[in-house]
């Protein structure tokens, strides 16, 4: 299902899970753009990989150990992460990085990043704010309704979940009035990366019950606009293992992962 057209000997490999933000924001961007790649898929909970540092709003898009960090994965990338590109000698761990390679290299259309000066400004300004704040955030609900219970065992109460909640409410509030406006997109009338970068982050909660679109009409129309610019059909692709969340907790975890984890995981439900 996710392999993708090989691009030869020494071309592109693109390591994702598209369980991960970051992740589908590459994902959708090379097969938006019609970027040849080889699709190596990595299953972040299925081969018991999930990081083994987790500060609140982390995601499972970052590991640092585990079965994929051995052999031909941990040898290319050192910094343990996904995504990863590897592009001959190149290698590369870092999402915003992987985009903006993808968009020289392959003379992508100027509106992912603008030639025009301020117009990148302004794209460059989101993505330096997106970190602190929509990534912050939006990552939060995933844990708090799934990934936690099932690495804990334990439900976390309601107000915990009320409290991330009113925190990315305030990210989407700023969202809405410093980087959208009245625009289509946040650069104006066409997307740019900012727009693939917010939405892909803004998509997590949803997946876990969250709709935090319901009675935000700017921000469901932004998002609307974002999914009929990538193409709903490979919009609904990225997102499909995210909008089917539940499936995780069939997964079987390793003993010693659950182990190793439940005591930082408890830290996090403080």
């Amino acid at each position: 299902m996710f392999i993708l057209k090989n691009a030869g000997r020494m071309g592109l490999e693109l390591y994702l899970d598209l369980l991960s933000q970051p992740c589908r924001a590459v994902y959708i961007f090379a097969k938006k753009n019609n970027i040849p790649f080889e699709f190596k898929h990595v299953e972040l909970f299925k081969d018991s990989i999930l990081g083994m540092k987790m500060p609140a709003g982390n995601n499972p898009g970052h590991s640092h150990e585990g079965q994929h960090c051995r052999g031909e994965f941990g040898k290319m990338n050192i910094l343990k992460k996904v995504p990863a590109l590897k592009d001959g000698v190149l290698t590369l761990a870092e999402s915003t990085a992987i985009l903006l390679y993808l968009s020289w290299k392959y003379n992508t259309p100027d509106h992912w990043y603008p030639s025009d000066t301020q117009k990148r400004a302004q794209v460059d300004e989101y993505l330096s704010w997106h970190h602190t704040n929509i990534r912050g955030n939006a990552g939060k609900a995933l844990w708090i309704k799934v990934l936690i219970p099932l690495f804990t065992g334990q439900t976390l109460p309601p107000e915990k979940l009320q409290e991330v909640m009113d925190e990315l409410a305030i990210s989407l509030k700023q969202f809405e009035e410093k980087f959208l406006q009245d625009k289509p997109f946040i650069v104006g009338s066409e997307i740019s990366l900012a727009d693939l970068m917010a939405i892909v982050e803004l998509m997590q909660p949803i997946g876990v019950g969250c709709d935090i679109f319901e009675d935000r009409p700017k921000l469901s129309e932004w998002r609307n606009q974002v999914e009929e610019a990538v193409g709903k059909e490979l919009f609904q692709e990225a997102h499909e293992l995210i909008l089917n969340i539940k499936e995780l907790s069939n997964i079987q975890i390793d003993p010693q992962l659950k182990e190793h984890l439940a005591p930082v995981l408890r830290k996090m439900m403080k």
